[in-house]
């Protein structure tokens, strides 16, 4: 299948190829492959033992409403907020790097804050057709890992960027693409996380991301869950009951409103977790039963919020996540 016989909703019936039933099939069981044998069908026990939960900045949340707060500023920040870890934007150290900084010393003050670096946000497009773009975009991801591991970081979000305004029927050939996206991390010590985008016309759902990584057939394949994608796009938290909490190293963290509904709903009204509807009680049931030990990574675009002090943001947002997850206060 080509990117001119993507599947689009209401398309008119079409013969069946084999390609298209396979396909089918296998995003029938592609969950299954992942899940652990003590998951399967489970009703989460509420007394599983959680382990202690590590906690992220993504450096959206204090972007800032009138200037961006550089990436030194970030790590700051993050430190004095008393963050594990940071989850930073390569335009960020981008800019940094080319205005005169040394990714050594943004290394060593990540290091020396007492941070890790579990992920960074990134665009290149890696999964697009046209094969001269696709190779701009391996180009990109290559820079992108490289400076992400000159600063100790070891994850960088694979969003389907180029495809979000068509929904892409053939999965096989993404997961081929993102095998080769894993190859390439692998020879930099990154590795690159499949994005759930709820906004997007692929990947919009877990179990197409979940397709993806299952057929990579990379053992190095993971995913990136948002609680704000997984409602916006239409996935159930309990598809989440069929992936191996192996496969997931960082959670987006956030919440949303009852208003406005989901189809209107946008990046910019998610909102601190707990201060909206998002079902954290079955969240956090959910990710205890499938063995989940990652991090949790705060991120938001709340204007209203870029307008406030940025520490105090960062504070209050770790004050709310650990609420929501149970974690020391």
């Amino acid at each position: 299948m080509t990117s001119n016989d993507a599947t689009t909703a209401g398309s008119g019936a079409r013969p069946l190829s084999r390609r298209r039933w396979i396909q089918g099939t296998l995003g029938a069981i592609a969950g299954a492959a992942l899940v652990p044998a003590t998951a399967r069908s489970l009703p989460a026990s509420p007394g599983a033992v959680r382990k202690t939960p590590r906690y992220c900045l993504n450096t959206s949340t204090i972007r800032g409403a009138n200037s961006e707060v550089g990436i030194v500023d970030q790590v700051r920040i993050a430190a004095e907020a008393g963050y594990d870890a940071i989850e930073p934007w390569l335009r960020d150290i981008n800019r940094f790097r080319e205005e005169g900084g040394s990714l050594r010393d943004l290394g060593r003050q990540i290091a020396d804050a007492g941070l890790a670096v579990p992920s960074a946000i990134g665009f290149a497009r890696w999964a697009v057709d046209d094969a001269g773009e696709r190779a701009a975009g391996l180009e990109e991801a290559r820079r992108d890992m490289d400076t992400l591991a000159a600063i100790g970081g070891t994850r960088l979000a694979a969003p389907p960027v180029g495809l979000t305004e068509q929904r892409y029927g053939d999965l096989l050939t993404l997961a081929e693409r993102y095998a080769v996206l894993l190859e390439l991390g692998a020879g930099l010590g990154v590795v690159p996380q499949l994005e759930v985008w709820g906004f997007s016309q692929t990947f919009r759902r877990l179990g197409e991301v979940a397709f993806v990584a299952v057929e990579s057939g990379r053992p190095d394949a993971c995913i990136l869950p948002d609680v704000y994608h997984l409602y916006k796009g239409g996935s159930s938290l309990e598809g989440l009951l069929h992936l191996n909490g192996a496969s997931i190293h960082v959670f987006h963290l956030n919440d949303y409103p009852a208003e406005p509904p989901r189809d209107a709903i946008g990046d910019a009204d998610r909102v601190f977790p707990g201060d909206g509807v998002a079902p954290f009680d079955r969240l956090g049931e959910i990710l205890d039963a499938i063995g989940f030990d990652g991090t949790y990574s705060l991120e938001l675009f709340n204007r209203e919020y870029w307008a406030r002090d940025p520490l105090d943001v960062a504070r209050e947002g770790l004050r709310k996540m650990k609420a929501v997850t149970g974690g020391p206060a």
